[in-house]
């Protein structure tokens, strides 16, 4: 019988999950609280009213604010970034036009996993980060040690990457940070014979690189996969796949990653990325992740 784990972590200061439900949720992130759209919710909010109405910021969608645009609506007096902390690697945070605070709070365990994994080999381990957004899993590579490359098709996030790496004070570490479509580059990688040890990709629904490639997952995660390959050295350590936009089974995460990786020695485990929630101590899911080791 398939086994699927949750991942989540218990180590969170400055992010908190505060209550779900009805749609929505309630976060706080570093002093500030905030109520984003959560299709998944299906229940009942489990707080107050007043505790939903004290917040410093809320994103609306066409379905819950008909008479407005979709988008924040935000207290005046909010900074226009801020400095949050997990483990002591710092980044910056901010509401984002996609809904987004430049972080996945979900994520954390993946986080844990990466150094953990990467001090406990023994060894030199070359990293890459695809679809790296604002580089905080690179960050936690690049801590442990790894030699990492950051890749993103954003030239704003891959700003970010690098002001967060600042921030944690990481700067003179060796961290490549390159703006490029993900299948691209890694089609030039095989082509120069460059090999790494570890890979993380979250690859969107939809979206566009740099030049205006179009990706779409459903027809594009197998090349991906199948390039994933062809870059990975003799003796890979993991390989993380998460994705927001297949969220019908992390199984499929699972099958896709076996049927990749195949040829190397590896188990794959898989299940969903999840947060604590304060009010009713329960997990709730985010993600769907599947992870290929060797160890």
């Amino acid at each position: 019988m398939e086994e699927t784990k949750i991942y989540y972590s218990k180590d969170w200061k400055d992010y908190e999950l505060l209550d779900t439900g009805e749609g929505e949720k309630l976060e706080r992130v570093g002093n500030y609280k905030f109520v984003r759209p959560f299709e998944d919710a299906v229940w009942v909010k489990s707080l107050a009213k007043k505790d939903w109405a004290e917040i410093d910021g809320k994103f609306f969608t066409s379905k819950n604010n008909k008479n407005e645009k979709s988008g924040w609506k935000l207290n005046k007096s909010l900074p226009k970034k801020w400095e949050i902390n997990y483990k002591d690697i710092k980044f910056s945070v901010t509401p984002t036009p996609f809904r987004h605070f430049g972080f996945f709070g979900e994520q954390a365990s993946h986080w844990d996993f990466i150094e953990n994994s990467i001090k406990n080999s023994g060894r030199h381990i070359k990293f890459l980060n695809l679809f790296g957004y604002t580089g905080v899993a690179s960050l936690f590579a690049l801590r442990a040690g790894a030699e990492v490359t950051h890749l993103d098709a954003s030239k704003t996030s891959l700003t970010w990457a690098k002001e967060n790496q600042e921030l944690s004070g990481l700067s003179n570490l060796p961290m490549r940070i390159i703006c490029d479509d993900a299948l691209k580059f890694l089609e030039r990688e095989a082509k120069r014979g460059n090999k790494y040890d570890a890979v993380i990709m979250d690859p969107p629904k939809h979206g566009r690189g740099p030049n205006g490639e179009i990706w779409k997952i459903e027809e594009m995660l197998p090349k991906l996969l199948e390039n994933v390959r062809k870059v990975l050295s003799d003796k890979p350590l993991f390989v993380i796949l998460t994705s927001y936009a297949i969220d019908a089974s992390s199984l499929s995460l699972k099958y896709a990653l076996e049927d990749a990786l195949k040829d190397f020695h590896g188990k794959v485990e898989n299940g969903e990325l999840c947060l604590l929630e304060t009010s009713k101590k329960r997990t709730i899911p985010s993600a769907n992740t599947a992870i290929w080791k060797s160890f």
